[in-house]
């Protein structure tokens, strides 16, 4: 089965051949890498000659459009039966990819693996809370709360990955977090419980420090799914309270820091996931 790797990257030419390196020896073979550089505009052309005549490697350049134009570019550009991205900033493990071939080869129900982490900040291993414990099966109300599947560890069927229309490129961030409870909501997902995956955090272009309150584009991306897929009723009812216990918590940020653009959105959203509640069932809205 060939599987094509993604990596898009944006000025990221400080540790963007770890990343590549770490696709290159893989001890799976049968893959192609498709390299987007979103816009550049540091050393990353001048890396990334040294990769042109590369067999396995196809090098993209774009304008400037984010990560999700980035990642879906390449998908419609690649062939192969499954998809696997790696954002540049994070490393593989030498067994990534055929440790996810074998779990897929024994099950073949599943449509996306995904696998442990390793976390790393600021050059020091550091230990997952519970919380951000991953985990396979149907997933979806846990990940409701937060992203639990972090587009390095995947693996994915090309079909499921167009099923769902790819990453939303509205989404400046949480773009994981939406194309994974639009998949989690039907699908079972396959978890290896050995580390995969080297992920690094706490630089200073990570867009998850550069983003005030995404807890808006996480219930952005809920009221959505409400809006365009049929959820079972105890999903559903899951996903109210979530919208409700998130809005509630950043109006109140907003309000103490006076950022008010999102604001009246948020209100409405609230009003919105308590009205559906109330309708249901008077008591749910206090379930938590």
């Amino acid at each position: 089965m060939k599987i094509s790797v993604i990596i898009p990257t944006y000025n990221r030419s400080y540790c963007l051949e770890r990343a590549i390196e770490s696709v290159l020896n893989q001890s799976y073979k049968n893959f192609d890498l498709w390299i987007v550089d979103d816009g550049s505009t540091d050393e990353t052309q001048a890396l990334l000659k040294k990769y042109c005549e590369h067999p396995q490697v196809h090098l993209l350049k774009t304008e400037n459009r984010g990560v999700s134009a980035a990642r879906n570019y390449a998908a419609k550009l690649s062939d192969g039966q499954w998809l696997s991205f790696l954002d540049s900033d994070d490393e593989w493990l030498k067994d990534k990819l055929q440790k996810q071939v074998d779990f897929i080869k024994a099950h073949p129900n599943i449509r996306l693996v995904h696998g442990e982490e390793i976390w790393i900040r600021n050059g020091k291993r550091v230990n997952q809370k519970k919380v951000h414990k991953k985990s396979g099966g149907m997933i979806f109300k846990r990940a409701l709360g937060l992203c639990l599947i972090s587009p390095s560890a995947v693996s994915l069927k090309r079909d499921l990955y167009f099923e769902h229309g790819g990453f939303d490129e509205e989404f400046v961030v949480c773009e994981d977090y939406d194309l994974w409870l639009k998949v989690t909501h039907k699908e079972e997902i396959g978890f290896i419980e050995d580390p995969i995956i080297n992920k690094y955090g706490g630089h200073e272009d990570q867009l998850s420090a550069k983003y005030f309150a995404m807890d808006y584009y996480r219930v952005k991306s809920m009221i959505q799914l409400a809006a365009n897929y049929k959820l079972e009723s105890e999903d559903y009812l899951a996903l109210l309270v979530m919208v409700q216990r998130k809005c509630e918590i950043l109006l109140k940020g907003y309000e103490k820091h006076q950022n008010m653009e999102h604001h009246p959105q948020v209100s409405s959203w609230l009003s919105w996931a308590i009205g559906e509640l109330r309708e249901g069932n008077p008591q749910i809205n206090r379930m938590h």
